[in-house]
């Protein structure tokens, strides 16, 4: 097979270490993690990952549309279960139910659809029932929940009413907490509905990353673990809550699983007032010592990095100079003589002592670190390393 122009390295030591830590901030050991791998896995890439995390012992993912679970379902063991938090159009829910797959369902008449499927594949959905708590995108008004609950209690059903669950609206960010602390109190209201009828299903969810890690009393007994997993902190509230409560800066529990590499395509000497690259966004005020490197925006690294971005080769930070085109981009490689055509180079991770986190250039473009990733194009190839 020939070689793409980059390489994504997944770290399995990372990963695990990631889990532990998750395990460790919840107080409860009867609770499942469910993990969110949606957007092909952030960015990490389902065929590798899937496995790296069943390594970890998790056994159970959430995704957002019936395309992400089947994608999933092709990478997973029989023993992991599924559940689509999203999108699942009415024509692919007899493919969910024969398969096993778990869904939300979050308005009434949509139950009474589901119900009508199972009844004529003679087996049962499986069903998480999502309530409107506050955040107002999708869950059932209370209304319908209890007209839901009221369904579900006959005998004609054909729905395994697997789990309750809702969604913080902004729970990694603590000028939310008014908001979430009245979301949890509905919440919990509706479960006392559930106990009223007689009618508990095995599951209550809807701790987040962010609450996982600071809000114990969301943990119920199932939590949807997304950007925490892949070794990114939801916010900085989440952070410095964990390093008040700990008392440590330096070791925050969380490890990077994701490294992304290329290598120097060529090298170039450029004198004194020449420009480098499309039109005059760069003139070397010197004579420079150039690498040109092998991807550009079409490969998912931000435009927006033209000339403020770094990378690193042999352990050195290079600046990147001129526009970031399509599939090329250059950086300054004067103060590295030792460099050469091929080396390995670090757009995101560690070598030797220095590190490119992908915040230290998110932030220069105005994304999101689960923007970022979640764009990276899926043909770029991923290997799980130690």
């Amino acid at each position: 097979m020939v070689k793409h122009s980059s390489r994504i390295e997944l770290s399995q030591s990372a990963l695990k270490a990631n889990f532990n830590f998750i395990r460790k901030k919840i107080d409860k050991k009867d609770v499942l993690i469910s993990a969110v791998v949606k957007a092909n896995a952030y960015g990490h890439g389902y065929d590798s990952y899937i496995k790296m995390v069943e390594k970890c012992g998790i056994n159970h993912f959430s995704v957002a549309s019936a395309h992400e679970a089947e994608m999933v379902k092709s990478f997973s063991s029989e023993k992991s279960n599924i559940m689509i938090m999203g999108i699942l159009y009415e024509e692919d829910i007899s493919w969910a139910i024969k398969n096993d797959i778990e869904f939300y369902v979050f308005n009434y008449d949509r139950l009474l659809k589901v119900n009508e499927f199972a009844k004529k594949l003679n087996k049962k959905a499986i069903v998480h029932i999502e309530t409107e708590t506050g955040a107002n995108r999708t869950g059932m008004s209370d209304f319908d929940f209890y007209k839901s609950l009221t369904f579900l209690k006959k005998k004609n059903s054909n729905i395994d009413f697997k789990g309750l669950c809702s969604h913080f609206g902004g729970a990694e960010s603590f000028s939310n907490r008014f908001k979430i602390d009245a979301q949890l109190k509905k919440f919990k209201e509706q479960i006392s509905w559930c106990k009223k009828k007689n009618i508990l299903p095995g599951y209550i969810h809807i701790a987040s990353s962010a609450a996982t890690l600071f809000l114990p009393e969301s943990h119920f007994n199932m939590v949807r673990v997304g950007v925490s997993q892949y070794g990114f902190w939801p916010s900085p509230d989440i952070f410095y809550d964990h390093i008040q409560k700990t008392g440590s800066r330096t070791n925050t529990g969380l490890k990077r699983v994701f490294t992304w590499k290329t290598d120097i395509m060529d090298i170039k000497n450029v004198k004194s007032g020449s420009f480098v690259g499309y039109g005059t966004a760069f003139q070397a005020v010197r004579d420079m010592r150039v690498a040109v490197l092998p991807l550009g925006y079409s490969n998912g690294y931000p435009r927006g990095l033209s000339n403020t971005g770094q990378v690193l080769i042999r352990g050195k930070k290079a600046q990147i100079i001129g526009l970031i085109n399509m599939n090329l981009f250059t950086v300054d490689i004067s103060h590295i003589p030792d460099a050469e055509v091929g080396d390995e180079v670090v757009l995101i991770g560690r070598q030797k002592n220095h590190v490119i986190n992908i915040s230290s250039f998110s932030n220069f473009v105005n994304l999101l670190n689960n923007e970022m990733m979640s764009r990276l194009p899926a043909a770029i190839p991923r290997k799980a390393v130690r």
